[in-house]
């Protein structure tokens, strides 16, 4: 499978092209904003106007909130993806009815109806059908709590214009595990160190803050709530973070940041196996280096190290030429397979394993003598990936909404490094998935097309070494739908507190797979080749 277009892809190099001359620019911004690129966060926004008021931009991040409600009265994605989103903002903007700055007839009807949405809906919904999107059963608990007493405190004639019944949690979901937790906080246990992300519902801050910490836990919300408790005084360090991504948004503020390491290993590595030539600079690398230690490396500071983040910033490395052992990952290694984080994790991640074979597939195909242990990886990803292969061809992950990008980065592992006929029969499978589930309009996505989804479905076909002209056509058809949708927004489909959206990733996405799409149509017109994602330069 190594030889397979995956690897053709990974050689090729153009000078000159407007997707050449686009990923150049967007590596280069990588230096330039080091805390990397999210798109605003609903849930992240609301806590800040729930419990820091305080900060610059609390004005404008009510008025984002109001912005965001959808016409059903929830804030979010579809499904029960909107519950943690449409809690906090519901609850934030309680919180500025109760403060009384904003003028209280413009949120009496945004409550009510975010009220309504939960009640008739959100919380409806039993704990086993929502989304297993972090820690969960922490946030909605204490949320649900929180909005509770702050129906119950209202004054009697703010009180008698609002639905008042108690909001109960999900059949199946208690709160004895956010309790249990607050209480090991209180008490000065040592806590999971990815526990940190989560501070603002503890109710306690992390015991190793202090004035040089720019960010708790990668969470803006996380660090608010440690300033509140602490005074801005006792971190300037984490009140210039916060302050410089509010004057970013104009108040609003994303989740979660910092993604240093992260951005820049999926960037550099999804656009070097397009084979899209770059050269990022020396401090982007050097942020990338300790992937190579002992422990690996995390995706941003204040979260702990993971399988995932390290995997992808070695395969990032190797494709740079940079020594990329992957050594460090026989500490997340499982019965299973390979866990996210080391005796804290449940659950299994297909897109985590699906990393740690490109890492491994990277080391042995440069190091054919390397340790059997090394090949016995290989060997043994390349079935544990197809075990986990759903009956009619994709994957689906805990990391991410789309099964889409699950299904793109077992394929691409396993068309590159995959041992065996299972391997090659599950490529086969997942890109007849992807052949029929194409959309009308070109596009591909779970809930509507976009352009993120419809870059991971014509990866997936573009892996595969065949000329069928079925494919031909369905992958002309999704590269067409990729210029013209060129300029929308990006909708939230990775798992946080709540979906978010890593804009500049996922702008790569889509520019390796106009690489791709326009390397397989060779007498494509180069003018469409690059999606419409040309740099300032050459738009202009």
């Amino acid at each position: 499978m190594s030889d397979g277009a995956t690897r053709v892809f990974a050689d090729e190099a153009t000078a000159a092209d407007p997707v050449a001359d686009a990923a150049r620019e967007l590596i280069a911004g990588l230096a330039l904003r080091p805390w990397g690129q999210v798109a605003p966060s609903v849930y992240e926004s609301g806590r800040l106007v729930a419990g820091a008021a305080w900060l610059p931009g609390h004005h404008q991040r009510i008025g984002f909130l109001l912005r965001e409600q959808r016409p059903d009265g929830a804030w979010g994605p579809p499904e029960g993806y909107a519950l943690v989103p449409t809690l906090s903002a519901t609850d934030a903007l309680l919180a500025a009815l109760a403060d009384g700055r904003w003028a209280g007839a413009d949120l009496l009807a945004p409550v009510a109806r975010g009220l309504d949405a939960l009640t008739g809906r959100l919380l409806a919904t039993p704990a086993r059908a929502l989304p297993d999107t972090p820690a969960l059963d922490l946030i909605v608990p204490a949320l649900v709590e929180s909005i509770n007493d702050r129906l119950a405190r209202l004054d009697r004639t703010t009180a008698e214009r609002l639905p008042r019944p108690p909001l109960a949690l999900p059949a199946g979901l208690g709160s004895d595990r956010l309790r249990a937790v607050r209480a090991a906080v209180a008490a000065g246990a040592a806590l999971p160190t990815k526990l940190a992300h989560f501070y603002e519902v503890l109710d306690a801050t992390p015991a190793d803050a202090g004035p040089t910490l720019t960010a708790v836990g990668a969470s803006p919300a996380a660090t608010a709530a440690w300033l509140t408790a602490a005074g801005p005084a006792a971190g300037p360090a984490a009140h210039a973070f916060l302050r410089e991504l509010i004057r970013e948004a104009d108040g609003p503020v994303p989740c979660p940041t910092p993604i240093t390491v992260f951005e820049r290993a999926w960037v550099l590595s999804g656009l070097r196996r397009a084979g899209v030539a770059v050269n990022p600079p020396a401090t982007v690398l050097r942020t990338l280096a300790a992937a190579t230690g002992a422990e690996g490396i995390a995706t941003g500071e204040g979260l702990p190290t993971d399988a995932d983040t390290t995997s992808v910033t070695l395969d990032a490395l190797a494709r740079l030429g940079r020594r990329a052992d992957p050594a460090s990952l026989w500490a997340y290694e499982t019965a299973d397979g390979f866990c996210t984080w080391p005796g804290s994790e449940d659950g299994f991640s297909v897109t985590t394993n699906a990393h740690v074979l490109d890492a491994f597939g990277q080391y042995v195909a440069t190091h054919p003598g390397a340790n059997a242990r090394y090949h016995r990886t290989v060997e043994r990803l390349s079935a544990v990936l197809p075990a986990h292969q759903l009956a009619d061809g994709p994957w689906q992950d805990r990391w991410h909404a789309s099964p889409y990008y699950a299904t793109a980065c077992c394929v691409l592992a396993l068309a590159e490094f995959g041992r065996g006929a299972a391997a090659a029969e599950a490529v086969d499978r997942a890109a007849g998935w992807v052949l029929n589930s194409q959309r009308a309009d070109g596009s591909w996505g779970r809930w509507d097309g976009t352009a993120e989804e419809t870059a991971y479905a014509l990866q997936v076909l573009l892996a595969v070494p065949t000329t069928v002209p079925r494919v031909d056509d369905a992958v002309a058809r999704g590269h067409a739908y990729l210029h013209e949708s060129a300029g929308r927004q990006h909708p939230p489909l990775w798992y946080g507190k709540e979906l978010y959206c890593p804009t500049v990733i996922v702008r790569a996405t889509v520019l390796a797979a106009c690489r791709l799409a326009g390397i397989r149509a060779s007498g494509v017109d180069r003018s469409v080749v690059d999606c419409g994602y040309q740099s300032t330069k050459t738009a202009t």
